[in-house]
């Protein structure tokens, strides 16, 4: 029986301390790696009219849902939905052709 407590104690310990190691999320990770807070971002609203924050350095994209300090969504009607608005391509290296 203590085998079979250890086991599983061994096994929550590892998991939880799995969580704290990971990936850094604020960083491009690309070629041109530099912090997210760097790029200029912008609003994308979706279909349901609520906005995400979106931005662009030319070879990569982010998204994220913009959310209230309670965590629900923000629909603020800054634009219909389906269009963005903002400097988001301001990080971009390409030109915008279209």
């Amino acid at each position: 029986m203590k085998i079979v407590r250890f086991a599983v104690l061994a096994t929550a310990a590892a998991t939880l301390a799995a969580c704290s190691v990971g990936p850094d999320k604020s960083r491009d990770g690309g070629v041109d790696a530099k912090n997210l807070s760097e790029l200029e971002w912008g609003v994308w609203v979706d279909p349901q009219g609520c906005d995400n924050w979106i931005a662009d350095d030319g070879v990569e994209g982010y998204m994220a849902r913009r959310l209230d300090r309670y965590g629900e969504p923000v629909c603020s009607g800054v634009a219909p939905p389906g269009v963005a608005t903002g400097p988001f391509k301001e990080g971009s290296s390409i030109p915008d052709v279209l």
